[in-house]
């Protein structure tokens, strides 16, 4: 499949707010100067929507019942279809009744399967598995960590959420080291998680209980970037030689690290209903990922395809 989209299409997206366009991961090799044997064909891109929340209720988005099917029926009106669509976690809000968590996982998943999208991969958050250790989401997902590839990048789903202190684990870091050994240093490696798997902020809860030993593992290869959710805003990081890249929430925003003394979800603006909702576009350039965050109020004047999607 050649990266030739077409642009009108592609800015339709900007209607859906945490949206990532990701583009070339593929090509993002040590030596760019190596093809792949798939040629130009190895140029792809994926959305990942984030913090769906499905269930939420509240001041801060009084449109919460409707802001995911809006944004399904948006990401399916466009004639570029991402190759695959990843949800990082928090697909429901939490809930201490079973009973209605389980219903809203029924409901969530059935509105997903809408999606005009082949393939479509989830992960929980602690919204969805912290209450029971993942149960109702493994009834309705399958795994809460496992692998897979596209196009010559080896993509790993981890959980960090079915704990409730918010530990990846050793059973699974040590699943992760095996699976990383098999794949080898030369691959181009994504991380998926919802928490981040540094300390942004421990005192509110963004961070991962053993993310330095995970991060540990994770340093062994050149070639890693982690995307995210969780903390429901844009925000970029480097460990080493990792970057780790944070997707902004489809139903309400929360506060920079630090800012407010409370963690509290922004205020709901009804004449900015998509105010700290956007989405990103992710390009390749050698063996670096690069990233424009685009708002969704202002995607049509920001959004600048790379010359190869034109």
């Amino acid at each position: 499949m050649s990266f030739d989209r077409n642009r009108r299409d592609i800015l339709k997206l900007m209607g859906v707010g945490g949206v990532v366009f990701a583009s070339g991961l593929a090509g993002a090799a040590a030596d760019r100067r190596r093809k792949s044997s798939a040629g130009a064909d190895s140029d792809f891109f994926f959305l990942q929507l984030s913090d769906t929340h499905w269930g939420y209720s509240g001041v801060s988005n009084p449109e919460a019942d409707v802001t995911l099917p809006r944004a399904i029926d948006a990401i399916n009106g466009v004639a570029a279809k991402p190759d695959f669509i990843v949800f990082t976690g928090d697909l429901t809000h939490t809930t201490d009744d079973g009973a209605v968590r389980r219903r809203r996982m029924t409901e969530f998943r059935k509105i997903a399967a809408g999606l005009s999208v082949k393939d479509v991969h989830f992960l929980p958050g602690e919204h969805d598995a912290a209450k029971d250790r993942g149960d109702a989401y493994q009834e309705q997902f399958g795994a809460t960590h496992y692998t897979f590839d596209h196009k010559g990048v080896h993509f790993v789903a981890l959980d960090n959420v079915s704990d409730p202190e918010g530990a990846v684990g050793a059973a699974q870091i040590d699943w992760l080291a095996r699976d990383l050994k098999q794949v080898g240093r030369d691959r181009r490696i994504v991380i998926l998680a919802h928490r981040p798997l540094f300390d942004l902020y421990p005192a509110w809860e963004w961070s991962t209980k053993d993310g330095a030993k995970v991060m540990d593992v994770l340093l062994g290869y050149p070639h890693v970037t982690v995307f995210y959710g969780h903390i429901h805003q844009e925000h970029h990081h480097t460990t080493g030689q990792i970057a780790h890249h944070a997707a902004r929430s489809l139903v309400f925003a929360l506060p920079a690290p630090g800012s407010v003394p409370k963690k509290v979800p922004a205020t709901w603006d009804p004449a900015a209903p998509f105010k700290g909702l956007g989405y990103r576009r992710i390009d390749v350039d050698g063996p670096r990922t690069n990233l424009t965050e685009l708002p969704v109020n202002q995607a049509s004047a920001a959004l600048s395809l790379p010359s190869s999607a034109r």
